[in-house]
C-alpha cells in the first residue's frame, strides 16, 4: 500500500496544536482594508481553530498530522 499524500495548500495553510487540532490564520488582511472597520480587523489579527464538522474533511487532506 503506497503512502498517502498530504494536500499541499492545506499543509501550507494549517499548523497542527499540541492537543491534536489544526490551527490557521483568519482570511481577509491583505489589501482593500480601508474601508474595514477597525473591530473587524482586530478580530481578523487572531489565529482560529477548525471547528468540529470539519475535521473529518481535514483528516483527509493531513493524515499525517494528528
Amino acid at each position: 500500500m503506497p503512502k498517502m499524500k498530504t494536500h499541499s495548500g492545506a499543509k501550507k495553510r494549517f499548523r497542527t496544536t499540541g492537543t491534536g487540532k489544526l490551527k490557521y490564520k483568519k482570511p481577509g488582511q491583505r489589501h482593500l482594508l480601508t474601508g474595514m472597520k477597525p473591530k473587524k480587523g482586530r478580530s481578523l489579527r487572531k489565529s482560529d481553530i477548525v471547528n468540529d464538522t470539519d475535521m473529518a474533511r481535514m483528516r483527509k487532506f493531513m493524515p499525517y498530522s494528528m
